[in-house]
């Protein structure tokens, strides 16, 4: 492994474990300053903080199924890590690190809080639009989700994405 990827790798757990902070500094604050109070307007009928204890996963959907989301997370976590190990440590490919780096902090900040209290702490809730109540980790998985979708249909072609494959020494020969 060469230097700059061990650099990037140092730089993506970096990231991780700052927004993994930050996601449980955040629903800390929610619990001390929102829980068992009534929902706190930012923009007057577009925003407001609202404290819920999710039990579910993301609408609410599949309550109480801690084991379940733990396995599915884990699952995310290892697949996500092999990817960060096998994306090149080209600059075209940096984007990805960090998207990568996203969805890992956003499964771990869940996770913590479905180990820790048996449910997901929310706090975010856009009323005009009427989604469920969502956190900042689910912001990291989404956002990057969405950002990663966009990529992979427009901007990489399929010979970018040679290093995810299982067959990378039969792909390196034929080209």
């Amino acid at each position: 492994m060469s230097w700059k990827k061990k650099f990037f790798l140092f730089l993506d757990l970096l990231m991780i474990i700052g927004l993994i902070a930050l996601d449980q500094y955040t629903k800390q604050w929610a619990k001390v300053y929102l829980k068992d109070k009534p929902a706190y307007n930012l923009i007057n009928g577009i925003l407001e903080l609202n404290y819920l204890e999710n039990q579910g996963a993301a609408f609410g959907m599949l309550p109480n199924q801690k084991v379940f989301f733990v396995f599915v997370a884990t699952v995310i976590l290892f697949v996500v890590g092999y990817v960060l190990l096998k994306v090149p440590d080209q600059k075209k490919y940096t984007i990805l690190h960090f998207l990568f780096s996203l969805i890992v902090a956003g499964s771990i900040g869940n996770m913590i809080d479905r180990v820790r209290y048996d449910y997901v702490v929310d706090f975010i809730y856009f009323v005009r639009m009427n989604v469920p109540i969502f956190n900042v980790a689910d912001i990291y998985a989404t956002v990057s989700a969405i950002v990663l979708l966009f990529l992979l249909l427009f901007i990489y072609k399929e010979n970018d994405l040679y290093f995810i494959s299982f067959k990378q020494k039969r792909y390196r020969e034929l080209k």
